[in-house]
């Protein structure tokens, strides 16, 4: 059985399975705030939040490099067989590009996987890998089934703040301007890997009704297992959601999940969402 590396970015949400688990590297994205740099491992979210609100330049983040990737891979490359390397949609970041170009430049063995989600979602798709090795499943037919069932994912996301994802270049000038005027809250959806405006309301209420209508119609076409809701800063915002998502849908193991700081820079402290995978099956 080949001995594989599992590769993500640090966009992913590593939980202490992960963070200790032997063969899992993450390798860090780079947020700019006024000139500082900082690597997103070393900035909790409520640091960074802190620091969004006496920014005088809007603040940025940055792919790890081509250079970063090659000295991983060359050292991973020496005692793994194979390299896994599954990062953010490619249509949010190139660090999947910046995979793929390192990945010509050493003699081991990557295969990038560009996730099409972010987040928690990402870290599924890494833990569904490393369960798919472990069962002794060759790698090229794990590229497959990772592939597909990046296909099946669905995100919501209530964004916390129109005047960040304004001010991080994720939404015009004239989206903004009528968004605030009308007190208009946007559901993105993730489709295609590309972020989409899926609904427009006027509540926070409702924007959660519009979420558990999605849900319930997936739920209803096959039924979920596991769904994940993805929060900004305010866990208790998404506990509070969780049990009431429970006594609908008891039968749905919902965790709550930190979208993380560079994700955070973008979507704002009182972001909340929520995230399935139509197609995870278990065995």
């Amino acid at each position: 059985m080949a001995k594989i590396a599992w590769v993500t970015d640090s966009t992913a949400y590593l939980e202490k399975q992960l963070l200790n688990h032997p063969d899992v590297y993450a390798i860090p994205v780079t947020i700019l705030l006024d000139e500082e740099e900082f690597l997103e491992v070393d900035l909790t979210p409520a640091q960074l939040y802190e620091r969004l609100k006496t920014l005088k330049n809007p603040p940025k983040t940055s792919q790890p490099s081509i250079g970063a990737f090659k000295d991983l891979y060359e050292k991973l490359g020496e005692k793994y067989d194979v390299i896994f390397s599954v990062h953010i949609s490619s249509k949010l970041s190139g660090t999947a590009s910046s995979s793929e170009q390192a990945a010509q430049l050493v003699d081991a063995k990557v295969i990038t996987i560009d996730s099409k989600v972010l987040t928690y979602p990402l870290t599924r798709i890494v833990k569904k890998g490393i369960e798919l090795a472990e069962s002794g499943m060759e790698p090229e037919e794990i590229k497959l089934r990772l592939e597909s069932l990046r296909e099946t994912n669905e995100t919501y996301v209530r964004i916390g703040s129109l005047e960040q994802l304004h001010r991080s270049g994720r939404m015009s000038g004239v989206q903004f301007f009528l968004g605030s005027m009308l007190n208009i809250i946007p559901i993105i959806a993730i489709v295609d890997g590309a972020l989409s405006t899926n609904e427009k309301v006027r509540s926070d209420r409702k924007a959660k009704d519009k979420m558990i209508q999605l849900l319930r119609k997936s739920h209803q076409q096959k039924p979920i297992k596991e769904a994940y809701l993805l929060y900004g800063l305010h866990e208790s915002e998404a506990v509070k959601w969780k049990d009431e998502l429970i006594v609908e849908f008891p039968e749905i193991a919902f965790e709550p999940y930190p979208l993380g700081a560079a994700i955070g820079v973008h979507a704002g402290e009182n972001t909340l969402g929520i995230s399935w995978f139509n197609g995870l099956d278990f065995d």
